[in-house]
Order: C-alpha cells, then structure tokens, then sequence
C-alpha cells in the first residue's frame, strides 16, 4: 500500500493551516484583545487604549528615573586614579 500525498497540506497551492486565535491583556485596561492581523490596534484592544499608551508615552510617562553621576566622576572607567609615590 502506498502513501499519498494528495493530502499533504506541504504541497505547493496549499492554503496555510488556520492559527488559533491568541488573546493578550491589552496593555492600557487589562482587557483580552486579539493580538492577530484582523486587529490593527494590537497589542491594544481599541483604538481608545493605543492613543492614551501613546499619549503617556509623548508626555514621558514612561521614561526610567536614574540618579546622574556626581560631577567628580568621569565618563569611562570607574577605577581610582593611580597613586603616586
């Protein structure tokens, strides 16, 4: 009995196989949004919750707090100077 390969879903012309939908909290409201093409908002859930992402991000919401160097401290190498003798 030999095998065929008429239905071999690899052949050239063959539609892809369909994904499963996959659902992600959506980063603005915690709501499930669809994360797939058919949803141009994604990772959002709407248009409403990618403009005030948007918005927080412009106005610098998101932006890391980090203590500056003392003036003292060079920009490099972080070793002690040498000593002198």
């Amino acid at each position: 009995m030999s095998a065929s390969h008429d239905d071999d879903p690899r052949q050239e012309g063959a539609a892809p196989a369909p994904q499963r939908a996959l659902w992600v909290d959506c980063p603005t409201c915690g709501g499930k949004s669809l994360y797939a093409p058919a949803n141009p908002y994604r990772p959002f859930c709407s248009d409403r919750c990618q403009q005030i992402d948007f918005g927080a991000w412009a106005s610098e919401d998101f932006r890391m707090s980090a203590e500056a160097p003392p003036d003292e401290d060079g920009f490099g190498d972080h070793q002690p100077p040498p000593r002198e003798h």
